[in-house]
């Protein structure tokens, strides 16, 4: 199925040379937690080779004339991970650091997070290697119809629409409410109070805007926002409303005042309660995983964690809410809107906003009790549910 095309503007750049060490390819993070559900759970030898391996990989060379009157040829990726439970779903990421095994990962993160919420959906995942920050919108619009067309054998009509389109109302808000949904399961299992509990948000992008401005208006301090600029905090908290109309007039946070200038880095180790990495993939490693005082992370990102962090985490006692759970909230409006645009008949926000709450409440707790059942962490008993819905159905 086809998706909502998101420019990462809220992507922390990093240089490439540090993107792919051996500890954070993607896809071989994926495969490690993959491997450890598989065992836990005895999988049967051939449904865990299936599982192992993406559907369909395609690349695509994609001419594109620049505005200068140059042609470049940019590289394009489109895999689909698992069809087995029901179309495969999954956007496309613009980025100079894409490569076929992110966008495997990706896909595969895609097929999982449909299984753990239960919705019908299989996983797929796009990319395409360039810098969107320094191309025109007439360029990426050429880029992205050139992209588009290579791939069209393997995309769909029915997702990621306007509004007027057949769009779902929520959909926007979808991935950070769900982040917030689940922070506030974690912490009312945990035994603390929303009203007060400090919270730092590592990329101020879509996802991590809205989930601090949910958990804003559930009591929580905002303490530390972040985007690719850099990060700033107050101990006294953030106007997250106010930051957001910062970022609308001027792009990005540089040169937000209200706040202390800090590093990521400063970010993501600060003395706070909940930490949402909403940002890049592996911004939490071995190098600084031991450096971090929060007691909850939820991962509004895509694969923020290394798989090697994770050990560090557990033994430090830290509640991590993994990413194929605490980011599934904008599937499962997606599939709100695929259900709608079937019946001609479009629900409420307010109906939105409930019946992601009553998923994402459910889900949290399912992954919750497997966790408890089987003495491992929530990573580990999300993968097991998501793997054994997905191997029951092959």
């Amino acid at each position: 199925m086809a998706n909502d095309l998101r420019l990462p503007t809220d992507r922390i750049v990093r240089p490439d040379k540090d993107r792919f060490l051996a500890e954070e390819n993607p896809f071989e993070a994926m495969m490690s937690r993959f491997d450890r559900a598989a065992e836990l759970l005895d999988l049967e030898p051939g449904i865990y080779k299936i599982l192992r391996h993406a559907e369909k990989q395609i690349t695509v060379a994609i001419p594109v004339l620049k505005d200068n009157g140059e042609v470049e040829v940019f590289t394009g990726h489109r895999v689909l991970y698992n069809t087995a439970r029901g179309p495969a779903k999954g956007g496309i990421r613009f980025d100079m650091a894409v490569t076929l095994d992110e966008v495997k990962a990706l896909a595969a993160w895609m097929t999982w997070k449909c299984a753990v919420v239960n919705i019908p959906f299989g996983g797929a995942k796009g990319g395409v290697v360039c810098d969107p920050l320094t191309m025109s919108v007439a360029e990426l619009e050429r880029l992205t119809r050139r992209y588009t067309a290579g791939i069209m054998s393997v995309l769909g009509p029915d997702s990621g629409k306007p509004i007027e389109m057949g769009g779902s109302l929520g959909r926007k808000e979808a991935t950070g409410r769900g982040c917030m949904i689940v922070t506030k399961e974690a912490l009312g299992h945990l035994g603390m109070p929303m009203k007060g509990t400090t919270v730092a948000v590592q990329g101020f992008g879509n996802v991590g805007s809205i989930a601090a401005m949910l958990m804003q208006r559930e009591g929580m301090t905002i303490t530390a926002i972040g985007d690719r600029t850099g990060g700033f905090h107050n101990k006294n908290g953030i106007d997250v409303l106010d930051a957001m109309a910062y970022v609308k007039q001027h792009g990005t946070l540089e040169g937000y005042a209200k706040a202390d200038p800090i590093s990521n880095e400063e970010l993501l180790a600060l003395d706070v309660d909940v930490l949402v990495p909403a940002a890049l993939e592996n911004v939490i490693t071995t190098k600084n995983a031991a450096n971090i005082k929060a007691r909850v992370i939820c991962e509004g990102a895509n694969g923020p964690t290394t798989a090697a962090a994770d050990a560090i985490l557990d033994e430090k006692g830290i509640f991590v809410i993994p990413d194929i759970l605490a980011n599934a909230g904008g599937v499962t409006v997606s599939y709100f809107e695929w259900v709608q645009d079937r019946g001609g008949y479009f629900w409420s926000e307010a109906t939105v906003n409930e019946r992601l709450t009553d998923i994402m409440t459910r889900s949290f707790h399912d992954v919750l009790k497997l966790a408890q059942q089987h003495k491992v962490n929530l990573r580990t008993a999300a993968y097991m549910l998501s793997i054994s819905r997905v191997s029951t159905v092959h």
